[in-house]
């Protein structure tokens, strides 16, 4: 592995350990929420502390991009590197003890993603991707699905809580796409459905509204799966725009026929 994916890996089991103690006694998780249906928790906080720890000490001249500290001091500076952090990508499943959240790591080098690792800490899966390099699950190399046909297509989605109008399109959205899909799956975890994507278990993912650091790990795993990853009208700046279409070349295709009339 590309040496700063190791580092990254060491910083997500790093954090994993913190999440993993706290998951064994979830009541005593002090939740505070950040928006309407939005909710944060100490365990998130200190695990993304755990992951700058481990990163800055590697590379202290580096920038970072938290979902929980946002952007350090030298984020907008002439920083070539930004570490983009998702503590816990899932954190109402957490909160529930609902098994499907992970941690998101990836590195921005001069605005282009070439790091990337995604670590589910209840099943031990660490996905991993270099620009370049491919996509690995376990250090396996893996590959999106091979379905041409969308009828044929396991899917998943997602929506952000607290917003009637986002809700609304949402219920449109599913009722286009699973008219179309053998099925569609809303698990909670944007980063865990763009991985999946990556090693096969989905075919296509979608959703509006997404972050930065929800997308770009993931992003990174299903291009280097051979994937695509675009915006609702098939563009490419999804990352900061926040809607996101991924799947393998043929289904991808299909997916933006479907859902640009969403865009």
């Amino acid at each position: 592995m590309h040496p700063m994916i190791n580092t990254a890996v060491k910083a997500a089991r790093r954090a994993a350990a913190v999440i993993n103690r706290a998951s064994f006694d979830i009541d005593r998780v002090i939740v505070t929420e950040k928006n309407n249906k939005d909710f944060v928790t100490d365990v998130d906080q200190a695990a993304e502390q755990a992951i700058i720890e481990v990163l800055s000490k590697a590379y202290p001249d580096h920038a970072f991009l938290g979902e929980e500290s946002g952007a350090s001091a030298n984020a907008h500076d002439e920083t070539e590197y930004t570490w983009i952090i998702d503590p816990i990508d899932g954190t109402t499943n957490f909160m529930h003890g609902f098994p499907q959240y992970a941690i998101s790591i990836a590195l921005s080098h001069r605005g282009v993603i070439t790091q990337g690792i995604i670590y589910d800490p209840v099943h031990n899966d660490l996905f991993t991707a270099t620009k370049g390099a491919g996509a690995y699950l376990n250090e396996k190399r893996i590959r999106v699905g091979k379905l041409d046909r969308i009828s044929n297509a396991l899917l998943a989605t997602g929506y952000q809580t607290g917003n009637p109008k986002a809700l609304h399109q949402y219920l449109e959205m599913y009722g286009v796409m699973a008219e179309r899909s053998q099925g569609i799956r809303r698990a909670g975890s944007a980063a865990l459905d763009l991985a999946y994507v990556a090693c096969g278990r989905l075919d296509g993912f979608y959703e509006k509204g997404l972050k930065p650091w929800d997308i770009a790990a993931g992003a990174l795993l299903v291009t280097e799966a051979g994937g695509i990853v675009g915006e609702f009208n098939g563009e490419s700046e999804y990352l900061y725009k926040g809607d996101v279409i991924a799947g393998s070349p043929k289904i991808f295709g299909q997916m933006v026929g479907l859902l640009n009339q969403f865009a």
